[in-house]
C-alpha cells in the first residue's frame, strides 16, 4: 500500500532569548542576548498508508501537534522532508490546502458570528465544490453529525461538541484524501465523543480517507486505531500495532481465575512449567479447584493468548479476567520509554546558528 502521508527525518528547532533576572539581567538581554534552541520534534519518521487511521500519542509537550503542523504546512520543518498526498506542504501551501482537511480541537475555521450553515456556504465557494456535490455532502454529514439541529445558530453559541461536530463537516466539504484531527474530542461528553467516533470510522471505512489522530483519550484510541505512533522529547520511541503495545506494557498486569471442572485435574496439581503452550504463564496460586494465572516474565503472552492455552488444556467450570486498561499501558508506555535527555532538549544556539 502507497504511503500517503510521509514524514522523512522532521525535526523543528524553537530560539528563544533567554532573559536574566531583575533590572541587570533584563539589560543584559537587550544589549547581549543569550539565544538557546529547543528541539521539539527531532528526527521524526513515519508513514499512512490510504483508507488508515494512525494515532500519534504521547504526553504534553511531546512534539505532536508540532509535527501535524509541519504535515499541514503551517510550520516549516528545520530539516527534514514531509510528503502529504504527493505535496510537500509548506512549499506549496494551496494546493496542500486542497488535499487536506484539518481540526483542531481549541480553534475553529467557521465564522464566529455567522450561523455555520452560512460558514459552510463561504467553504463551499473557497474550494468551488459545485452546488449539487456540496448539497449531497451537507446531506451525509447531516445524516452521520446531526447538524441541521443546530446549523442556523450562531456559531459563538453553538455548545463545543455541536461546533466540534460542524468543524469535521467544514473540514472534509472539499472531499480531501487526508485528515489531520489534533484532538477534537477534547471537553466533549460521552455520548457526542461516540457520535464522532462512528463519523471517523465511517470516512476511514467507506470513504477510504487517510486520516492522523492526535488524542488523549485512550478509549477513542482502543475504538479506532489499529497502529499507534509513539512520540516523546520529539522523538518517536514506538511505531506498531495496539495489540504489540499491550503486550509490550501489560506484563505483569493480567491475571486469569480459573475454576476448574474436572476435580482431577486439581487433585493432580497443576505446574505450568511442564504444560505445553504455557510459556510465559505462571500459576500464581491455588486453593483446590481454583486457579489464578499470570503473567511469568518479559515473554509473558497477553491475558487472551493465556486464556486460550488455558481453556485448551483445562476443563473449566467458570473464568474471570483481569487485565488494566489501555490507560494503565500507555502510561507504563510513556514511563518505560523516556529516552535519556539531559539537556531536555535544549541546546546552545551557537552550535545550531543564529535564528
Amino acid at each position: 500500500m502507497s504511503a500517503v502521508i510521509e514524514a522523512r527525518g522532521l525535526s523543528k528547532v524553537f530560539h528563544t532569548t533567554v532573559r536574566g533576572a531583575g533590572f541587570a539581567g533584563a539589560m543584559r538581554s537587550l544589549i547581549s542576548p543569550e539565544r538557546v534552541a529547543k528541539a521539539a520534534v527531532q528526527d521524526v519518521t513515519f508513514s499512512v498508508g490510504g483508507g488508515q487511521l494512525l494515532a500519534l500519542l504521547g504526553p504534553n509537550g511531546a512534539g505532536k501537534s508540532t509535527t501535524i503542523k509541519m504535515l499541514t504546512g503551517i510550520l516549516r520543518p528545520t530539516s527534514g522532508e514531509a510528503v502529504v498526498a504527493g505535496v510537500v506542504p509548506h512549499r506549496d501551501r494551496e494546493r496542500n490546502a486542497r488535499n487536506i482537511g484539518a481540526v483542531f480541537g481549541q480553534r475553529t475555521q467557521l465564522w464566529w458570528d455567522l450561523p455555520a450553515r452560512e460558514s459552510f456556504a463561504i467553504l463551499r465557494d473557497i474550494y468551488g465544490v459545485p452546488e449539487q456535490r456540496f448539497r449531497a455532502r451537507m446531506d451525509e454529514f447531516d445524516g452521520l453529525l446531526e447538524l441541521s439541529e443546530f446549523w442556523d445558530t450562531r456559531v459563538r453559541h453553538l455548545s463545543l461538541g455541536q461546533r466540534v461536530r460542524c468543524d469535521l463537516a467544514a473540514s472534509l466539504l472539499h472531499d480531501p484524501p487526508v485528515v489531520f484531527l489534533d484532538e477534537p474530542t477534547i471537553g466533549m461528553d460521552v455520548v457526542v465523543k461516540e457520535q464522532v467516533r462512528r463519523f471517523l470510522r465511517h470516512q476511514v471505512e467507506e470513504r477510504d480517507r487517510t486520516v492522523l489522530l492526535t488524542t488523549h483519550d485512550m478509549t477513542e484510541v482502543a475504538r479506532l486505531a489499529e497502529r499507534v505512533v509513539l512520540i516523546n522529547h520529539g522523538r518517536i520511541v514506538l511505531d506498531g500495532p495496539l495489540e504489540e503495545i499491550r503486550r509490550r506494557f501489560a506484563s505483569g498486569t493480567w491475571q486469569v481465575r480459573v475454576t476448574l471442572a474436572d476435580p482431577g485435574d486439581a487433585e493432580h496439581g497443576v505446574d505450568p512449567a511442564v504444560l505445553p503452550g504455557f510459556e510465559g504463564i505462571a500459576l500464581v496460586r491455588q486453593e483446590g479447584p481454583r486457579l489464578v494465572f499470570g503473567p511469568d516474565g518479559p515473554n509473558a503472552p497477553t491475558v487472551h493468548e493465556a486464556l486460550k492455552a488455558i481453556i485448551a488444556r483445562f476443563q473449566v467450570a467458570d473464568l474471570a479476567l483481569e487485565e488494566n486498561d489501555l490507560e494503565d499501558v500507555m502510561r507504563a508506555a510513556y514511563l518505560s520509554e523516556l529516552p535519556a535527555q539531559d539537556d531536555r532538549g535544549v541546546v546552545d544556539a551557537a552550535s545550531q546558528g543564529r535564528g
